[in-house]
């Protein structure tokens, strides 16, 4: 409710010039958390993950719808195999969480041995109401991924494992896990980032995804480091039940002689700034479940990124399991506990979050946290040439 207080009662007092009481709702207010739920949800349907983001703090009805992106939306996966047979499955469950989702399909015995998968789909579908009860509705299917498993390097990075699965990371924001001494799949898991999740869900075709408009910032022929600053962050660590960290950093910059190796440096935690070190809560984990077992792998879970430029539009959003190593050197003298690294890398840039467990505590402590953008992305977006 703070932030609402903060905006709608100044912009009442510029028009009336009158003193207004912060404490309470105003009309606006009364009149925005009366409307009807589906009106509400089809404002919110319109709204990117920044924006979602802002309005998910206003109070506990919009944080709900904001990260509800329902709308009689689902989500299948169809698994092909070497043979060419396929089968589509229907969603095992799903989790919304502050920028992103988590959705899971269980093995059970339908999905083909492990080796024996070709590709995997993931279709977003709306589905058609009817009025007949007892059939099920038919539904427009709309692309998001389509994964070749046959082109995967034969050493898959296994992120983690506990006593009943091996989790294997096939690409960023899929997993699979695999039943240990077998080949056959136990779960299969994808996480999501909700920026333009509502468009890639609905308006691509049953072959061919949602392609995202590309948007380039206005042309800045006065400012020399024109989009190496203004960045902010919100960066968020949990699993499928709950988070560890939450945390959001603003005014993020680089200046031009520290571009260096085709990569963009931004800051938010400093290693020698202790004042900026963050505890987590719990200890770091990814849980899953598959029909009646349920486990639980250590150093592993799901970072969830949201990158803004400095007009605050979305400039790079991420949502990928990652795993945590311990480091045999001490990264930080400043602590005596174990330190651990979480390394995440793709096309566009890497994250590099560097932890530290309090044995005392019993607790980790982010002690540095550094995202690295590509020049060329950079370049691309504010027509530079870092």
């Amino acid at each position: 409710m703070a932030a609402s207080k903060a905006v709608i009662p100044r912009v009442r007092a510029a028009r009336t010039s009158k003193r207004v009481d912060k404490s309470s709702p105003t009309s606006t207010q009364k009149f925005i958390e009366r409307l009807p739920t589906d009106i509400l949800n089809k404002i919110l349907s319109y709204l990117d993950a920044s924006a979602l983001f802002t309005i998910s703090h206003v109070n506990k009805r919009f944080y709900q719808l904001a990260s509800d992106k329902n709308l009689d939306i689902t989500w299948e996966l169809t698994v092909s195999d070497k043979s060419g047979h396929e089968d589509t499955l229907e969603l095992s469950c799903s989790q919304f969480f502050e920028t992103s989702v988590t959705l899971c399909w269980s093995g059970g015995g339908c999905l083909p041995d492990y080796q024996q998968i070709s590709t995997l789909q993931l279709h977003g579908v709306r589905r058609i109401a009817l009025s007949c009860p007892g059939l099920k509705n038919p539904g427009r299917r709309s692309l998001i991924v389509k994964l070749d498993m046959q082109a995967l390097p034969k050493g898959v990075q296994v992120i983690g494992q506990d006593r009943l699965v091996e989790i294997k990371l096939l690409q960023p924001g899929i997993i699979m896990g695999i039943w240990r001494g077998q080949c056959s799949v136990a779960f299969v898991m994808f996480t999501l980032h909700l920026h333009r999740l509502l468009e890639r869900s609905i308006q691509g075709s049953i072959v061919c995804p949602y392609i995202e408009p590309m948007v380039k910032s206005p042309f800045d022929d006065i400012d020399p480091e024109y989009g190496l600053h203004g960045y902010q962050l919100h960066i968020t660590l949990h699993n499928n039940v709950c988070k560890f960290m939450s945390a959001s950093f603003s005014q993020l910059f680089c200046r031009r002689d520290q571009v260096r190796d085709g990569l963009v440096q931004l800051t938010a935690i400093s290693m020698t700034n202790l004042s900026q070190h963050t505890p987590l809560t719990g200890n770091i984990t990814l849980t899953w479940r598959c029909e009646a077992l349920q486990g639980s792998v250590e150093n592993c879970c799901i970072m969830s990124l949201t990158l803004l430029d400095e007009f605050r539009k979305p400039f790079w959003c991420i949502s990928c399991p990652v795993s945590m190593e311990l480091q045999k050197s001490a990264l930080s003298y400043d602590y005596d506990g174990e330190h651990h690294l979480i390394h995440y890398q793709d096309s566009e840039g890497q994250v590099k979050m560097k932890l530290v467990w309090m044995d005392e505590q019993k607790q980790f402590v982010l002690v540095s946290l550094v995202v690295y953008v590509i020049t060329c992305k950079v370049n691309k977006h504010f027509s530079r040439e870092y």
